[in-house]
């Protein structure tokens, strides 16, 4: 595989992804995720340099032979060794913080169980734990909300979801407007933006309109669909994982947002939930940033209970 910087513009007739990575001698193919093809390659709007000779921005991938991941100096008591993933080195051209997601294809989302709002139904604003496949953490994510409107709106309140890294900076913001989920109210669907850095749209998931089976749509920072993402009829989490399948315009399954049964009591008497997210290895990482959106979204639609109580039903009704 070339190194960074290196490799064809997109679309340079290079075939569509038809599953993850694979052997053989030379280089898999790549999909340019999130882009348009053409010589010119997709805008640069993240702040970071160019790759050499004024190269077009290729996805941002793992390769092989990187140098391993090292501790980074500077890190608070507790939080570089062992809890914590450490930040992979050598990885020019990618945003600040989106590093951790070039050598993993899996992420699991934890939400924190909060007592009071488990014990009186006072809805507390969510957080969550987001770790790799060996158990290190890689965020953590902190919903930003006021009391009245957590209270007031419900599952279908906006909010920011900020998300930070080991060095408790920022490095993922999202934002979620208010809107309803409904199926009798086609013009107004729910939504959720991802900027990575903060205030560099990244990319946006939109619902689609639907009657039986939940879906949406995945944008780019141009706002082109690049993927999109299939629900099952039922949502409702009875001693199983519920399971929403990423899939690429071409219907061909890549990847998964998978809620996970936490536990009878858990489930019951709490809205903490458990989610895995597999992806390609080798997907943009600004589009595996933008499906950790989608599974804060689909959280917020499907799982979340307004006063200890289910909203869960067939369809989109």
């Amino acid at each position: 595989m070339p190194p960074y910087g290196e490799a064809p513009p997109y679309g340079a007739g290079q075939p569509p992804y038809m599953g993850g990575g694979g052997g053989g001698g030379g280089p898999s193919p790549q999909q340019s995720f999130g882009y348009p093809p053409g010589p010119a390659g997709p805008p640069q709007h993240f702040g970071y340099p160019p790759g050499p000779a004024g190269a077009p921005q290729q996805p941002i991938v793992t390769q092989p032979g990187m140098p391993p991941a090292q501790p980074q100096p500077g890190m608070g008591p507790g939080m570089g060794g062992g809890d914590w993933m450490s930040i992979p080195a050598g990885i020019p051209n990618c945003p600040r913080g989106l590093e951790y997601l070039t050598t993993i294809d899996q992420l699991l989302v934890k939400q924190k169980v909060e007592l009071l709002e488990a014990f009186t139904g006072f809805e507390t604003n969510n957080k969550f734990s987001i770790k790799n496949a060996l158990g290190q953490k890689v965020y953590y994510a902190v919903e930003d909300n006021d009391c009245c409107t957590r209270n007031c709106c419900g599952p279908s309140r906006p909010f920011e979801m900020k998300v930070f890294d080991n060095y408790r900076q920022e490095v993922i913001h999202m934002h979620r407007p208010l809107a309803c989920s409904a199926c009798c109210f086609p013009c107004c669907l729910q939504s959720i933006e991802v900027s990575a850095p903060p205030g560099n749209v990244i990319g946006t998931i939109e619902q689609e309109w639907s009657i039986c089976s939940p879906s949406f749509r995945i944008l780019n920072h141009i706002g082109d669909t690049v993927l999109r993402i299939e629900g099952p009829l039922c949502t409702y989490s009875l001693c199983g994982d519920v399971e929403f399948n990423v899939v690429s315009l071409t219907g061909e399954k890549i990847g998964k947002i998978s809620k996970q049964w936490s536990g009878l009591a858990r489930e019951i008497f709490t809205d903490a939930d458990f989610f895995g997210i597999s992806f390609p290895l080798d997907l943009d990482v600004r589009m595996k940033a933008v499906l950790l959106g989608a599974t804060f979204l689909i959280d917020a639609m499907f799982f979340e209970k307004s006063g200890n109580r289910e909203t869960d039903g067939p369809g989109m009704l």
